[in-house]
């Protein structure tokens, strides 16, 4: 670990739940989410316009490896009950991303000044989530050890079209062991609401990645003699999905800076 890594990991502020975690988004916290509050489930974030939103919905349904859904608001509501009591979409999060005709134009650290009466937010299940599982599982992750977000990348695998909602799908990767993989994939396919089990491993040009050292998404994490790139469906993919369909406005999550919420992540595991 190289000495940026170590002070990044030691100034990383701590959170036991979910309630914490947001509370320190609305305190100024801007960074990845990754490791915060173990146990407890995140969530990948969506809002559309209304007129949009039941073309996601249906994208949603035909590709639920990179969008399992969590929970859908009501048009303009900034709550989601069912994921946390005490909790605000337009400022729970760390970083936003904000889309018009399909272009990043801003990265807000609140959206209250871009939220509007029409908007449905979607929460997609997220990859973080079954980290818990895999690191008491025995499983070694390189980028909380090194205190930074996952590596994650487009990928020439194509998803299922809904509406004006197409586009490839994005992977995020973790690098382990042959025996590691083995063990991660029985571990993660228990947990279909957070991505499941893994769509790729070895060969990253397979599913047209050149460089594994240059993520489209989060940062690099590098790969030891012996290990095999393990790819995971990733729920980023609709935020690529959105600039390829140009879609003219949209939220979501800045890659890595989730939306950690209140339910427990043993509530989405399979026996």
């Amino acid at each position: 670990m190289s000495s940026r890594e170590a002070e990044t990991l030691a100034n990383r502020p701590s959170a036991r739940t979910g309630l914490e975690a947001r509370r320190l988004a609305r305190a100024g916290y801007r960074g990845h989410t990754a490791g915060m509050a173990p146990g407890y489930v995140q969530g990948n974030l969506v809002a559309l316009p209304e007129r949009e939103a039941f073309d996601f919905l249906r994208f949603c349904q035909r590709n639920p490896k990179p969008c399992p859904l969590l929970a859908v608001s009501e048009p303009g509501d900034p709550r989601l009950p069912t994921l946390g009591e005490d909790l605000d979409l337009r400022t729970d999060l760390p970083r936003y991303r904000v889309w018009r005709e399909g272009v990043l134009v801003e990265e807000p650290s609140e959206i209250g000044a871009f939220w509007r009466p029409d908007l449905v937010a979607f929460v997609l299940g997220c990859s973080f989530s079954f980290e818990e599982a895999l690191v008491a599982g025995g499983v070694p992750l390189r980028h909380l050890e090194r205190g930074c977000n996952v590596s994650m990348y487009r990928t020439s695998i194509a998803c299922e079209p809904a509406g004006p909602f197409r586009g490839p799908l994005v992977v995020s990767m973790r690098p382990l062991s042959p025996a590691d993989a083995i063990r991660a994939i029985l571990i993660t396919g228990r947990f279909p609401a957070v991505h499941g089990a893994p769509v790729h491993l070895g060969d990253p040009g397979a599913i047209g990645i050149a460089d594994l050292a240059r993520p489209d998404y989060g940062d690099p994490v590098p790969l030891e003699p012996g290990e095999l790139p393990v790819f995971w469906a990733c729920g980023v993919t609709p935020q690529a999905v959105l600039a390829a369909a140009r879609v003219p406005f949209a939220i979501t999550h800045a890659p890595g800076s989730m939306l950690v919420t209140d339910r427990r992540n043993a509530e989405y595991a399979l026996p």
